[in-house]
């Protein structure tokens, strides 16, 4: 039972295969990500204290593809350009202020979150199983909302961060999650899993 969920050899567990690329590959991959996940900060939804956005599905999907570090990197890359200035954060918004405030604890848990999928998907919580890949999802957008309602909570008080921070985004985080493991396993494609041929 436990080699399926935490399978420790290392077929690859992403089919852009980034940990086997060459230092430059990897690079590309930071901006092509960083643009990704800017991309995905304009889908919008507003709501208060905490817009809706598509953030977290890219920021998983990162995460699951990239692999952790690669996808800490890239997700940290993103975080920065925004807080220098580059409209990158949810509804094109920028500057610093926007980690200090409200979304501050989302926003800080972003990369925790992709590294966190990332090291569920190496170890096969990827598109090659595909409920595995929901539920590494759901953990990653499960430990962003946690994050991210702790930091509200001291802002404006556990009810209200509860009420306004956490429940009116579990059926997105649901969602999310669903439309994540379904990109994964469209990626993952028919290919043919090594463990299975050698076996």
């Amino acid at each position: 039972m436990t080699d399926i969920a935490f399978s420790s050899s290392k077929p690859s567990f992403s089919p852009l295969r980034l940990q086997d690329r060459s230092l430059g590959w990897q690079a590309g991959a930071v901006v092509l990500g960083t643009l990704f996940l800017a991309l995905s900060s304009y889908i919008e939804v507003p709501m208060v204290p905490v817009p809706v956005t598509m953030q977290t599905f890219a920021v998983t999907l990162i995460g699951a593809l990239y692999g952790w570090r690669l996808g800490a990197i890239t997700i940290t890359a993103w975080l920065v350009e925004g807080a220098v200035g580059f409209p990158v954060l949810a509804g094109g918004a920028a500057g610093v202020q926007h980690f200090l405030g409200p979304t501050g604890g989302y926003l800080f848990a972003f990369p925790l979150t992709g590294a966190l999928v990332g090291w569920l998907a190496e170890r096969g919580w990827n598109g090659n199983r595909v409920m595995l890949a929901f539920a590494a999802m759901m953990l990653g957008n499960l430990a962003c909302l946690v994050l991210g309602t702790a930091w509200l909570a001291v802002m404006i008080g556990a009810e209200q961060a509860i009420t306004f921070g956490f429940l009116p985004f579990i059926v997105g985080g649901l969602l999310k999650s669903a439309l994540g493991a379904a990109t994964l396993k469209l990626f993952a494609g028919n290919k043919t899993n090594p463990a299975k041929t050698a076996s």
